[in-house]
C-alpha cells in the first residue's frame, strides 16, 4: 500500500490506496479477464536475471523471527499441537530507520537491509526497554511467536510522505503487542483448564488482543499533537489451539486485505481463506491515524478446524495481488511434493515451501506483462492496468504438527 487517499471531501483522512501507479504498466484491457487465471505451470519467467539479482539483497527467509540471543522468556508448550514454521519476504525498497525515540541496532550485513531493523528497542520507561518482536519488511511486519502464533501486518507506505509518518513502525508495534497479548493469555494461571495445562479455546479472544495492541501502539506513538508518529496498517494473525487433544483449531483474525489461508496438501485444496475488507477499491480497512476502523468493529475472527499436515499461511497483499488462490494452492502442492521427494532444492523443507510462494509472487510482481488478480480488479473498476503489482511480499506459514508423547 503506497499512496495517500486523494478524493475530494476525503483527502488525507488516512493513508489508503495501494496506488495503481505501482502496477508495472498501463494499457487498455477488455472487461473479460477470465483467461488471465492461468495455471502456474503456464507462467513464464519474463523478467531479466539482472533485474532479479538487483533486488536479491531485499530477500530474507528463515524458520522464526526471534534472534538467537533474544531475552524474551520462552513460553512453556501447553498444547499437543504446534506449527513447524517458516517465512520468506521481499521488500520493494529498503526499510526506513525508525524515528526517535525508537532506536535501531546496526545491521549485521551491509548487503541485507532487512536485518537493520529486526531489533529496534523501545526506550520509553513504560515498556521497560523491551525488544520489539518480529521483523520489518519494507512497510510490512511479520512475526512467528513461539510455536503457535503467526502474524503479518501491512503498513500504508504513503505515510512516508508525511514529516512524522512511519507506517512500518505502526505495523511492527501492533504485531509486537498483539503477540505479547496472545502470549499473556497462555501465561494466565487463572484461565487454566482443570488439567492445568492451557486456557480453553472459548477463553481466547484474538480480537480483544488486537484491540489492546492497537491501544498500546497509539499510546507509545503519541508525544503530543506536534510530535505524534503517524501511520496505518492492516493486520492478520493465526493462533493454533485445540478444542480437545485430538482436535486442533486455528483462530484466524484479520482486518483489511492481508490474507489467512489454510491449505490441505494431501488433496491440494484450500479449506479456508479469510475475508478481505475494503472501504473501496484499493483502500482496505486499516488501523491507525485518522482511520475510523477499530478491531472491535471491523475485524473478523474465524475458528478453522485443521488436521495434522495442514499448512497455515499469513500473507500480505503483495502475494494475493499477484497470485490467484488456485495458484497459491498449486504452488504449495508443488513444493510439498519436491520436499517429500527429498529433492536437493527443497532440502530446507518448510522454508522451501515459504520461498516457493514468495518467488512465485515476486515473479509476477516484476513482470510488466503478466496477468494478476490486482490487474483483474483494476480492470473491473474501469482502470487501465497491466502487469504485476510491485509491493512488499510477506509469506509466513506453519505446518500443523502433533508433539510426540
Amino acid at each position: 500500500m503506497d499512496s495517500l487517499l486523494n478524493v475530494k471531501g476525503q483527502s488525507e483522512l488516512f493513508g489508503c490506496s495501494k496506488n495503481t501507479g505501482e502496477v508495472m504498466n498501463h494499457s487498455y484491457l477488455p472487461k473479460h479477464v477470465a483467461s488471465l487465471q492461468t495455471s502456474f505451470f503456464k507462467r513464464s519467467l519474463r523478467y531479466s536475471s539482472s533485474r532479479a539479482n538487483a533486488r536479491r539483497h531485499l530477500i530474507s527467509e528463515g524458520r522464526n523471527t526471534e534472534p538467537k540471543d533474544s531475552p524474551l522468556p520462552k513460553l512453556p508448550q501447553r498444547s499437543p499441537w504446534y506449527l513447524d514454521t517458516a517465512y520468506s519476504i521481499f521488500a520493494k525498497r529498503p526499510t526506513r530507520p525508525f524515528p526517535p525515540p525508537f532506536v535501531s541496532y546496526p545491521s549485521g550485513s551491509f548487503s541485507d537491509p532487512l536485518t537493520t531493523h529486526n531489533r529496534p528497542r523501545l526506550r520509553q520507561a513504560e515498556v521497560d526497554g523491551q525488544l520489539l518482536r518480529g521483523i520489518t519488511n519494507g512497510d510490512d511486519a511479520i512475526i512467528i511467536d513461539g510455536q503457535n502464533f503467526l502474524a503479518v501486518n501491512d503498513g500504508v507506505g504513503a505515510w512516508a510522505q508525511k514529516e512524522r509518518g512511519h507506517a512500518a513502525l505502526w505495523s511492527r508495534l501492533i504485531a509486537h503487542y498483539w503477540a505479547a497479548e496472545a502470549e499473556k493469555a497462555f501465561r494466565n494461571p487463572e484461565k487454566a483448564e482443570s488439567d492445568g495445562r492451557t486456557p480453553s479455546l472459548d477463553e481466547l479472544d484474538t480480537v480483544k488482543y488486537l484491540e489492546n495492541a492497537f491501544s498500546r501502539t497509539k499510546d507509545v506513538t503519541n508525544f503530543g499533537k506536534e510530535n505524534e508518529i503517524m501511520g496505518t496498517t492492516t493486520a492478520s494473525s493465526a493462533l493454533l489451539h485445540h478444542k480437545s487433544p485430538d482436535e486442533p483449531v486455528v483462530l484466524a483474525t484479520s482486518l483489511g486485505d492481508c490474507a489467512i489461508m489454510v491449505i490441505r496438501p494431501r488433496n491440494e485444496s484450500m479449506i479456508y481463506k479469510s475475508k478481505e475488507d475494503w472501504h473501496w477499491f484499493d483502500c482496505p480497512r486499516q488501523l491507525g491515524t485518522n482511520s475510523p476502523d477499530t478491531p472491535t468493529k471491523n475485524s473478523f475472527m474465524d475458528r478453522v478446524d485443521v488436521e495434522e499436515g495442514d499448512i497455515v499461511l499469513c500473507l500480505s497483499d503483495g502475494v494475493t495481488d499477484n497470485l490467484w488462490e488456485e495458484e497459491i494452492t498449486e504452488w504449495i502442492g508443488h513444493a510439498m511434493k519436491k520436499w517429500k521427494a527429498n529433492e536437493k532444492e527443497a532440502e530446507d523443507g518448510i522454508v522451501y515451501v515459504a520461498r516457493t510462494i514468495m518467488n512465485a509472487a515476486r515473479e509476477i510482481a516484476l513482470d510488466p506483462y503478466a496477468g494478476s488478480p490486482y490487474m483483474s480488479r483494476a480492470v473491473d473498476e474501469g482502470l487501465a492496468a497491466e502487469g504485476g503489482k510491485l509491493d512488499d511480499i510477506s509469506v509466513v506459514l506453519g505446518m500443523v504438527k502433533r508433539h510426540k508423547t
